[in-house]
């Protein structure tokens, strides 16, 4: 069996007619018929009915089209990948989410232009799932996200454990003390989460901390990004919980309060796509981690 045997067979099966499939296939169609007959001799079995008007799918043909497709899908993956890998030219393209536009990106990507200015670098804001589908059709190198997912075509290094806090108007009555917040103390607060699409995403990660804990938020209010959340809670129309370098963002109708709760956390993560080692990956990674120790970040350090 061969590729052009998936392919040929899923237009069929997609367009429900030889004679389209054959259109779409830009090839005639008897040869398209004969490598159907040859796939169901290869396999044994009748994939279409025969004589059906439209073309339907036996029971072995569905089953062999929902696994036809995604296998397509891995290959064309593979190749935009691959192509990525091997351009000759010298660049970076980086995905971040704009939470870590406030932390120590910047000086991470800053330390890396200086070390590499013969490297090409880009940054394109995007969310942790916008990342794992970018880095697979070769649009972007490397993520720095916030989202743990599986994905067999993606690596994943947890650079590490940012605290969360809670933001907060300044007049709030959470909004003075020295003492860290607890998620009870925040169950009669309408919750400003974000953002709204596509999930999931940090939103998820924050109500998901609520159910870990055993609590019930109040009323939640999903918003489109990060700062359309600060700006409502800047206007008193509810509270947000945001990663502590949120704090860089010194907005003057904000007050921070962190919370004390164990799952008050948020992971950076550092994305690739699987086995790739280019010198372009293993240089950033570095920076990030002499960054990180100049700063006193806790942190573990791992290899490509």
């Amino acid at each position: 069996m061969e590729l052009r045997h998936l392919r040929y067979f899923v237009a069929v099966a997609e367009e429900r007619n030889f004679t389209r499939a054959a259109e779409r296939l830009h090839i005639a169609q008897p040869p398209l018929s004969r490598q159907m007959q040859q796939l169901e001799e290869m396999l044994g079995v009748a994939l279409i009915e025969k004589g059906s008007r439209p073309l339907r799918l036996t029971e072995a043909g569905t089953f062999f089209l929902a696994h036809a497709r995604p296998l397509l899908a891995q290959v064309q993956d593979l190749k935009a990948m691959t192509q990525r890998v091997g351009k000759l030219e010298r660049t970076l393209a980086i995905g971040f989410v704009a939470s870590t536009l406030y932390g120590d990106l910047p000086d991470i990507v800053h330390r890396y232009c200086e070390r590499h200015p013969e490297v090409n670098v880009t940054l394109h804001e995007m969310t942790t799932i916008e990342q794992i589908k970018a880095l697979k059709e070769g649009h972007i190198d490397v993520g720095f996200g916030r989202l743990k997912s599986e994905d067999p075509s993606i690596r994943r290094i947890v650079l590490r454990e940012e605290r969360l806090v809670v933001a907060l108007p300044p007049g709030h009555r959470l909004a003075e003390g020295k003492d860290g917040l607890r998620l009870t103390d925040l169950i009669h607060e309408t919750l400003l989460v974000y953002p709204k699409a596509p999930r999931p995403s940090f939103a998820d990660q924050v109500l998901a901390m609520f159910s870990e804990g055993n609590v019930t938020p109040g009323p939640v209010v999903e918003v489109r990004e990060l700062q359309i959340s600060m700006g409502l809670v800047a206007a008193g129309q509810g509270i947000s919980i945001v990663p502590e370098s949120v704090q860089a963002m010194h907005h003057r109708n904000v007050a921070y309060r962190k919370l004390d709760d164990k799952h008050a956390f948020s992971p950076i993560l550092f994305s690739v796509r699987h086995m790739d080692h280019t010198p372009e990956l293993e240089n950033l990674l570095t920076a990030v981690y002499e960054i990180y120790d100049e700063l006193g970040i806790a942190h573990i350090k791992e290899n490509l």
